[in-house]
Parts: C-alpha cells; sequence; structure tokens
C-alpha cells in the first residue's frame, strides 16, 4: 500500500503571518486547534510540523485565513520582495498570489497595512508614550521606504522594520526632548496601569526582549538575532525579565497569562498609524531637505577653502624670537611702569628745566 503524501503546509514565517494579519494571538491558535501555545510557537518557528488529522485542520485554518485576507483586499506582508524601478517590478508571493506584478508603492502599502497598527501598540508597551510610539513607527517606515530595494528583498521585512521603529523609540535622545520629559496618562484600568509600571521599570534591553518572546511570539533564536545578542543571553534578559514580572505581579509568573495580558494592554489603546501615502510622501520630504543640506554644506565648504586659499600668505615669515643677553649687556625690554625713585628724579628733571636760548648759555661760575 502506498502512502499519500502529507498535505502542504506554507513555509513557517507565512504560517506566522497569516496567524498574525487575522489578528489572532498563539494562544487562541492553540485553544482552536486543542494544543499548546509552545507547539503553535513550534509549528511557526519550523522546529516542528503536525502530521495527521492536525495537520489538515491546520492547512485548512491557514487556507481560510489566506482567503479571508483576500476578500478583505489586504495581502500580509509576507516576503514582499520588490525590485528598484529600474531592475524590473515587484511581487508579493504569499498564499493568495497576484496576477500582476506589485510597483514599489503598492508593495510599500501592502507592508505598512499589515505591520503598521500592531507596531504601533507594540511599541507603546516598549516606551509606555503613545505619541512616541507613532513618531518611531513613521520614521521607521519613512526610512524602509528610502532603502526600499534593501528592505523589499529583506527575508523577513516586517522585521527589518520592527527592528528600526523598536531602536527609534529606545533612542536615549528622547530624554533631551522637552515634551517626553513628562510622563503620559496611565492606562485606565488598574491592572493594566500595574503592568505598564512593571514593563517600564525594566531595563530597555529585558524589555525589549520580553516584547519579542511573550508579546510578539518570536522564538528565542530570532528574539537573539533582532536583539544583535547571543542566544543565552537573549535567554538570560528573558528571565530576569520575567522573574521581574512575577516578584511585582505574582499572577503573572505563567507565561501564558502574561502573553494574555500583554495583548489585552496592547488592544485596549486605540492607536491609530497614519496613512501610508502619507508616510511615503513625509519620507521623500526628508530625503530632498537632507539631500539640499548636503549640497548647501558641500558649497559652504567649497567656498570656505577658496577663500582660505585666496587669503593665506604665500611665504614664511618666522616669528621675531625673544632677545638674549651678549657678553653682559641685557637685551632691550619694553619699557614698564617707573619705580617711585624713578618718578621722583623725572619729575625733578621737568621742574627744573630750561626753554629757549638760555638752555644754551653757560653758567656762570
Amino acid at each position: 500500500m502506498t502512502q499519500s503524501p502529507a498535505t502542504p503546509l506554507p513555509p513557517p514565517e507565512e504560517r506566522r503571518r497569516l496567524r498574525e494579519a487575522a489578528s489572532m494571538t498563539q494562544a487562541q491558535l492553540a485553544a482552536r486547534m486543542g494544543v499548546s501555545r509552545k507547539t503553535v510557537r513550534a509549528w511557526e518557528t519550523g522546529r516542528t510540523s503536525p502530521s495527521g488529522p492536525r495537520r489538515e485542520a491546520y492547512t485548512r485554518l491557514l487556507d481560510g485565513l489566506a482567503a479571508k485576507r483576500q476578500t478583505q483586499g489586504r495581502e500580509p506582508e509576507g516576503e514582499v520582495t520588490a525590485g528598484h524601478p529600474e531592475a524590473g517590478s515587484t511581487s508579493a508571493p504569499s498564499a493568495a498570489h497576484h496576477e500582476h506584478p506589485l510597483t514599489p508603492a503598492q508593495a510599500f502599502d501592502a507592508l505598512y497595512a499589515f505591520c503598521a497598527p500592531a507596531l504601533v501598540r507594540q511599541t507603546y508597551l516598549l516606551t509606555g508614550r503613545r505619541e512616541l510610539a507613532r513618531e518611531s513607527v513613521e520614521q521607521a517606515f519613512q526610512l524602509a521606504w528610502q532603502r526600499w530595494p534593501e528592505v523589499a528583498r529583506d527575508r523577513d521585512p516586517a522585521g527589518w522594520v520592527r527592528a528600526t521603529a523598536y531602536d527609534c523609540a529606545l533612542s536615549p535622545w528622547h530624554r533631551f526632548r522637552p515634551r517626553y520629559r513628562h510622563p503620559e496618562p496611565p492606562p485606565a484600568d488598574a491592572s493594566h496601569r500595574a503592568l505598564m509600571d512593571v514593563l517600564l521599570t525594566l531595563p530597555p534591553s529585558q524589555r525589549r526582549t520580553l516584547l519579542l518572546y511573550d508579546g510578539v511570539g518570536l522564538d528565542l533564536p530570532e528574539t537573539a538575532a533582532e536583539t544583535e545578542a547571543s542566544t543565552l543571553a537573549a535567554a538570560n534578559r528573558l528571565l530576569h525579565a520575567r522573574a521581574t514580572v512575577a516578584e511585582r505581579l505574582p499572577v503573572l509568573s505563567d507565561p501564558e497569562e502574561l502573553h494574555r495580558r500583554l495583548a489585552e494592554l496592547a488592544a485596549t489603546e486605540r492607536l491609530r498609524a497614519a496613512e501610508p501615502a502619507t508616510v511615503r510622501d513625509g519620507s521623500e520630504r526628508r530625503a530632498r531637505f537632507w539631500t539640499r543640506a548636503a549640497i548647501a554644506f558641500t558649497v559652504a565648504l567649497i567656498g570656505t577653502t577658496a577663500l582660505t586659499l585666496r587669503t593665506a600668505p604665500t611665504h614664511y615669515e618666522p616669528p621675531v624670537p625673544p632677545g638674549e643677553t651678549v657678553l653682559g649687556v641685557p637685551p632691550k625690554v619694553a619699557p614698564g611702569p617707573l619705580s617711585a625713585k624713578q618718578q621722583k628724579l623725572r619729575d625733578k628733571l621737568r621742574a627744573d628745566a630750561r626753554h629757549g636760548p638760555e638752555r644754551l648759555a653757560p653758567q656762570p661760575r
């Protein structure tokens, strides 16, 4: 008897993207599939794959999520690939393929529509500031549009933008901005306020690791790679962060409960991102501004260099050396203040001075 081939599944990264596109957490997917959240995480990272009836059910679920996204007219960013305008057109391979290739603007808008809403909420958990979260996400996407050929060919464009947004949000320079010197109003719910207070007491590296692993649902190697740390360092940060949260809030000692509470806290804040066209226009305006600033600086530097060459001396003039004693004769010095004896002699000479021809006449003896 020949064994029937296994039901094909999308790649691991596509599984996670389809789930996130449906605004479904790993815990919710695990409840629908009748498995644990760790099992879902293993499926989405490629460490394991379901088999048998569970594989067929998982495949039907993913196909339904992909069809739902296609019906809504929103494509997940997936591995959005876009070539440079000179290199050719763009395409976005996913569960539902496009009949026509995407332009760079369309591919960017698809990535923005998929990532920006959730990314703003994640960045809010990272900083505790609503306006800073929106600003950081917009800056990340503006930078992504400026480097779109590079970002579009990246293995995980969503991860590229997320890492950039987190870097912008955690920049230490924000503390010098007057608008960010005072805390923002906390969440209305008391339990959410307590969780936010604990998150903000964590060091930025631990807070970021906890959010990526227990909030976003990345695997430990992916979390380590995105935080630019070794796997061991990321594990230590995660353990210390969990221990701090469990010490302050014992009810969140269970990672599953912590994941659920993080999702609830992010969902309660009605944070909206700007329109993708606005972000693209802002990126282009910023690029034009810095280009003009660089041209103006270069022109000023060339003018300063030309002026220096024009007015600089053409030959070397050695400085006058200090005087030296020659054969016991001291060097000439500039006149200084008179002593009391010298002033007395000067006054006497001025009082006895003669004027006119009488000065030349000899005095009788």
